[in-house]
């Protein structure tokens, strides 16, 4: 029997293995692919027409960087109403609401994660766009700043939901401690409470923030589809283009192995290494932070 169990223990601990090393193992194949389909485009494209201003593949213009400035915008815009948001309801949640309270808003929460993003898409055409242009007198309400606030609701339940089990993770004697030292509620979960699952927290912003730089739809149905270069705060009242929105809208018509097809890989790939860097300074930022007391929490 002893035997038999050993066996299948060695089994099992290989099949986590391998699940575990499958992750980098297809991480690697997909930035393999990106590169053997994009790179060709700095050889087809001369390096002054990647960085000009207009994008317009038909007359051979490529210019990537109103579709970089447009991502940079409304990601930037969605992190700014995600974060605060779900890092607030994250602590009410967790520190402050009843129970009867929390077991509503926790699947209330987890089921918005799971609406698909199509949808929001529809809402921000019928329902948002048309009320930010009337309120705030534009010419179309297709603009950045309607796909930061569309970007920003897809994101707060994933900032929720980590940041939730973070703030949960933390024991209770850390309370207990600081109530008995005099501090009120507010200090407790402003000093204590959150310096204490810092780590988990910038995990969810972390992945809030990927969850922003990636999404397709929303950003293609309501933000104008303009690869205009945003250079001032003024540009989030305008049409702006993405890079996710641009490669969903022109692969499925691009010619394979053309320059443009090429080009939108290249695009795939500055996207590539846009999250991988983000992942690199959020990842270094919670190791830099941790204490010994906060690696147990984690």
């Amino acid at each position: 029997m002893e035997k038999s169990l050993n066996w299948r223990e060695f089994i099992i601990t290989r099949a986590i293995k391998a699940s575990g090393y499958s992750a980098i193992v297809f991480v690697l194949l997909i930035f393999f692919f990106l590169m053997r389909e994009g790179l060709p485009a700095l050889g087809e494209v001369e390096g002054s027409n990647f960085i000009s201003l207009r994008w317009y593949p038909i007359e051979a213009m490529f210019g990537i960087l109103p579709l970089i400035t447009g991502s940079l915008i409304v990601t930037i815009g969605a992190a700014l109403i995600a974060v605060p948001f779900g890092i607030g309801t994250a602590v009410y949640i967790s520190e402050i609401a009843p129970r009867w309270m929390r077991e509503i808003l926790k699947p209330l929460v987890e089921l918005l994660g799971g609406l698909p993003s199509v949808v929001l898409g529809f809402l921000g055409i019928l329902v948002v766009s048309p009320n930010l242009r009337i309120f705030l007198d534009l010419p179309t309400g297709l603009t950045a700043f309607t796909g930061s606030l569309l970007l920003g609701g897809i994101a707060v339940p994933t900032v929720v939901s980590v940041a939730e089990d973070a703030l949960d993770s933390v024991p209770r004697a850390y309370r207990e401690g600081a109530w008995a030292l005099g501090a009120t509620k507010w200090q407790t979960i402003w000093r204590v409470t959150l310096p204490a699952a810092k780590s988990g927290v910038l995990t969810a912003i972390m992945l809030g923030v990927g969850r922003a730089i990636g999404e397709t739809m929303t950003v293609m149905m309501v933000t104008g589809n303009a690869p205009v270069l945003a250079t001032s705060l003024g540009s989030l009242f305008s049409p702006v283009r993405t890079m996710t929105a641009t490669i969903a809208a022109e692969m499925g018509e691009v010619a394979n192995g053309s320059v443009h097809y090429h080009t939108l890989f290249l695009i795939g790939i500055i996207l590539f290494l846009i999250s991988l860097t983000v992942n690199v300074i959020a990842s270094s930022v919670v190791f830099r932070a941790k204490k010994p007391a906060e690696r147990i929490l984690s």
